[in-house]
């Protein structure tokens, strides 16, 4: 059976009839404002509207549909719909890319009809960000379904536009909605919406102006995103201890780019003997492989990334920089107005106990009575107000026990297990160093602290033994590269089951 086709209206019938407008947008997108503006400026322009929605389940589990109808005043007040309906959508406004993926999925854009408006930037859902290695869905067959669902495509970064120009996303998505002509109405009425809301009109108006000059010139593409560059510092300090800093740095170059950055690392984690440290270690997979490229960029970022783990003291060192608190009071644009900032932690007990020296730590380790009295009175989350002195205070001294970190529990077991994994990855180098490649990368799969922590060590682990199966096979390392993978789309392990079995299947 044929399904049915959709009248195609010219836009002489368009605007005669009723026009149906829908938004998707999260919490702080503005889509309430949004949506009140272009009720404004309808009924300002002679039209009869009733705007609705539907709100999200939560934040970035579910955008708000905010969905709006109008029609010209005539003799008979027009009977509007509550909601939108598949295929009967003439504008598409999504606040976020993915929002237009999802749009576009439920059949609010057809290509006979919608003139689809969306921004290009990203704010990721909960499912993507619950996902062990990158879940980040894939934006490019967002943009080829953009061009093929869409009658007008409107599609840039409206969220960095208003940024730049000290607005919300509102306002640039009124001002492509204005400069897209897919409403009836001039830019004036658009721009006295603004100024009749009574709030933040100047930025608004110049997020507007820019959005709707860029709409106006053709933007159905996306632009390509430009990369952040990186804020290049200036080590500072007594002169033997730069001294010491140049001669790493030059001695870093020489074995890969990236060992750079790897020495950096790690010298902002502990100190310049930890550096040292670092290249020690790196300096053996060089010696062995010195024209191997990838091998050396594999050491030198996962080297770095396991000597630099995230215990308490690293936790409390990073929420108490100076940096973090401008980017954050630069993120919510508050200006002059005061930040109340409050960190959560939930430390189980032997992570405190960690912290201690490893001589006193595993003698409470090896008494199961006493470390679970410990736990109980310490397992449990706590909410540090960083805004007050005494929050501030608490956690800056606790970044500072980094000078001690050596003698602690925690560093000596962060290393032993660091000696057993690069010792594993050093002897199937000698032999395979395209398997020893792939299971340095295997680190990815520790991160965190506390159960996020436990979780990705167990992983490892595993992965760690299934590769031994492997060794000294042709495909030895694309069978590794397939048992990490697995492990990092998974926060279950049960692909991670199934690539273990399948490699047992054949190994016997």
């Amino acid at each position: 059976m044929n399904a049915p086709t959709l009248p195609v209206r010219t836009p002489d019938e368009k605007l005669q009839s009723i026009i149906k407008i829908a938004t998707l947008a999260v919490g702080g997108q503005g889509g309430g404002v949004l949506t009140g503006w272009i009720e404004s400026v309808a009924r300002a322009q002679g039209y009869a509207a009733q705007a609705t929605s539907v709100a999200g389940v939560a934040q970035r589990t579910g955008a708000t549909i905010y969905y709006i109808e109008m029609a010209p005043m005539g003799d008979t007040m027009p009977v509007f719909s509550l909601a939108p309906t598949s295929g009967d959508v003439d504008i598409m406004i999504a606040a976020e890319l993915m929002e237009a993926g999802r749009a576009i999925m439920r059949g609010f854009v057809t290509p006979d009809r919608t003139t689809l408006i969306a921004s290009t930037h990203r704010a990721l859902a909960v499912s993507e960000k619950m996902v062990p290695g990158d879940g980040i869905a894939n934006a490019d067959e967002v943009f080829e379904a953009a061009r093929l669902a869409s009658d007008q495509l409107i599609m840039f970064d409206l969220d960095r536009m208003a940024t730049e120009n000290g607005s919300v996303i509102s306002s640039s998505l009124f001002g492509a909605l204005a400069g897209s002509g897919a409403l009836p109405f001039p830019r004036a009425a658009f721009e006295d919406a603004i100024r009749a809301s009574g709030k933040g009109i100047e930025a608004s108006l110049r997020a507007f102006d820019a959005a709707f000059r860029r709409a106006q010139s053709g933007a159905n593409a996306p632009e390509p995103s430009a990369a952040t560059p990186r804020a290049q510092t200036t080590p500072k300090g007594p002169e033997p201890q730069l001294h010491a800093w140049h001669a790493l740095e030059e001695e870093a170059r020489s074995i890969a780019p990236m060992a750079v950055l790897g020495l950096k690392k790690t010298v902002e984690f502990q100190d310049i003997k930890y550096g040292r440290e670092y290249l020690d270690r790196l300096r053996r997979f060089h010696d062995l492989h010195p024209k191997n490229a990838e091998l050396q960029e594999a050491a030198s970022k996962y080297i770095a990334n396991a000597m630099c783990y995230d215990d308490i003291i690293r936790v409390a060192d990073l929420k108490t920089r100076r940096a973090r608190f401008e980017r954050i009071t630069q993120d919510m644009k508050s200006g002059q107005s005061p930040v109340h900032l409050t960190e959560f932690f939930h430390p189980r007990g032997e992570e405190i106990v960690s912290l201690l020296p490893a001589g006193l730590g595993r003698w409470l380790e090896a008494r199961p009575r006493l470390n679970a009295w410990i736990d109980r009175r310490l397992n449990r989350g706590r909410r540090v107000r960083t805004h007050r002195l005494s929050g501030f205070v608490t956690l800056y001294l606790l970044g500072g026990l980094r000078r001690i970190r050596r003698k602690s529990l925690r560093h000596a077991i962060e290393q032993a297990h660091l000696d057993a994994w690069q010792t594993a990855c050093l002897d199937l180098a000698k032999t395979d160093a395209a398997a020893a490649t792939e299971l340095l990368a295997c680190r990815r799969l520790i991160k965190g602290y506390s159960d996020t922590h436990v979780r990705g060590l167990s992983k490892f682990s595993r992965v760690m033994e299934a590769a031994k199966l492997v060794y000294g096979r042709d495909d030895a390392a694309q069978w590794i590269a397939r048992l990490r993978e697995a492990a990092l789309r998974d926060e279950k392990g049960e692909e991670l089951n199934g690539a273990i079995k399948t490699i047992q299947s054949f190994t016997g």
